[in-house]
């Protein structure tokens, strides 16, 4: 019996859509081009050389998605920030080990390729790359059709790094005494959303206008910082073997009481001051929404602090003053004291 013979777009990949979003992506990632590039989109790997600079280079590397952010990005049709929050997710946890992000990768996995909401996703990672001095040097889009419901994807990103084998932070010169900084977050990042989305459904059609003078939506869906030229500019200042800048810790999930004692030596803990940062309109709402404790709201959101800084109480002021003067909105949270037999963090 003779059968009408089948392509592959018939099954459902489109290869000229992929080239298409290819040459959409390619002026995108050439603005994120930077020393060190050999060789970028297109090949079938990218190719990098550690800038000459470094003395003894240690490579840190780091990758993570958006989690379940991507929903709300499906449901209300905001596709251009989401990138920045991959890159964000990544080059924050690298720059927790001191290092300057270098490269970044992406993986953008679809039922269909949609090439405009593609291309939105891909300019929001090049943006991404472009505000923390990182290159997008390549990248993965798989269109499986019938792994994703129609309008969907998934992303995932990879982030490397490179620091001074002489200048790894390792927090093992954290002590008491020691100072907590906070630099302030943009809102809930990426962690806690399925717990968001939860919120936003038990609020129906109460949900409020607006929070913290913007748009409801904006304000949910507002993009992770960019923590890594501010950090790295006062890490150059105000190095840990100065007393300076002994740790950081990335406020992820987990929020504060989780992350914060990854970075911490044994023995040792950290007493953040309640009250000692604002609260945002958009915590405050999810809190009340969601009708939970102070604890479960600082162990599932980062609740207005995106990374804390541990530095000696000397250089407290001349680090706050520092990330200050790089755009960071820093507040003194708290002191590193003896743990003896309390909690790793306690916020009271």
């Amino acid at each position: 019996m003779s059968q009408t013979p089948l392509s592959y777009k018939d099954a459902g990949v489109d290869i000229d859509a992929g080239d298409a979003l290819v040459e959409r992506i390619k002026p995108l990632a050439k603005k994120t081009l930077r020393e060190g590039v050999l060789a970028g989109i297109g090949g079938f790997g990218a190719l990098f050389e550690v800038p000459k600079r470094y003395r003894e280079p240690v490579l840190v590397s780091g990758t993570d998605g958006v989690g379940t952010k991507l929903k709300l990005a499906f449901e209300w049709g905001m596709h251009d920030t989401v990138g920045i929050d991959l890159v964000a997710m990544s080059v924050n946890d690298v720059l927790v080990q001191g290092a300057e992000p270098l490269f970044f990768l992406d993986y953008f996995a679809c039922g269909k390729l949609d090439v405009d909401t593609a291309a939105r996703v891909v300019g929001g990672i090049a943006r991404g790359c472009e505000l923390s001095g990182c290159a997008l040097i390549g990248g993965e889009t798989a269109e499986m059709p019938g792994m994703y419901p129609p309008g969907e994807y998934d992303l995932a990103g990879f982030a490397v790094g490179a620091v001074e084998k002489s200048g790894i932070l390792t927090g093992r010169e954290v002590a008491p005494g020691d100072v907590v900084l906070g630099l302030a977050s943009s809102g809930v990042h990426s962690n806690g959303f399925s717990l968001v989305r939860k919120c936003i459904e038990r609020a129906g059609a109460a949900l409020p206008a607006t929070l913290d003078g913007r748009p409801f939506r904006e304000a949910v869906m507002a993009p992770t910082r960019l923590y890594v030229k501010p950090v790295l500019a006062a890490l150059a200042r105000h190095p840990a073997a100065g007393g300076g800048i002994k740790a950081l810790a990335h406020i992820t999930g987990g929020g504060l009481l989780e992350n914060i004692p990854r970075v911490l030596p044994e023995g040792t803990a950290a007493r953040l001051k309640a009250g000692s940062w604002p609260r945002s309109e958009l915590f405050t709402w999810l809190q009340r929404t969601a009708g939970i404790s102070d604890h479960e709201m600082n162990r599932t959101f980062n609740n207005g602090i995106g990374m804390a800084v541990v530095v000696g109480a000397a250089q407290a002021q001349a680090v706050a003053i520092t990330l200050r003067a790089e755009g960071e909105n820093v507040h003194e949270i708290g002191v590193i004291a003896e743990r003896g037999t309390g909690p790793a963090v306690a916020i009271g």
